[in-house]
């Protein structure tokens, strides 16, 4: 059981979409590694790095602006038999999404974050930390 990645979440306009994903691209120095329609929220979507752009209309936002992070999961099964026994609440249970499978879990603080697992795993989905054998895993910044 591991998390992959945390995504910061950064709702925007659908007509501010492609310039802001341009500038992060070239603040980074790394392109969106996925562009993908979520046609049944109305939404666009592409992570640059650790954001998480969602972009759509200010209806079709309102149903995900209460959801602060993404976590990217290995076996999203997994996160959702241990979560309960942490103290989480699965809000919403695992199911079919364009890119994987995904579930909506409160934590214990209260925030709500979405868990995703993708079928087609991308290596910059992978924070450095969480790579095998990284000297830097554990320490502290």
């Amino acid at each position: 059981m591991q998390i992959l990645n945390i995504l910061a979440r950064r709702y925007l306009p659908l007509e501010r979409l492609d310039e802001t994903v341009m500038f992060y691209e070239t603040l980074i120095g790394q392109k969106a590694r996925l562009r993908f329609d979520y046609p049944q929220y109305d939404l666009r979507l592409a992570p640059v790095a650790s954001i998480l752009f969602i972009a759509g209309t200010d209806e079709s936002l309102t149903r995900f602006l209460p959801t602060h992070l993404t976590f990217l999961v290995e076996d999203i099964d997994a996160f959702a038999s241990h979560l309960p026994t942490v103290g989480a609440s699965i809000l919403e249970a695992p199911k079919a999404v364009p890119t994987g499978r995904n579930m909506l879990v409160r934590h214990p603080d209260d925030t709500l974050v979405e868990y995703v697992e993708h079928h087609d795993k991308h290596p910059q989905d992978v924070l450095p930390a969480a790579s095998e054998g990284n000297p830097q895993q554990g320490q502290r910044a």
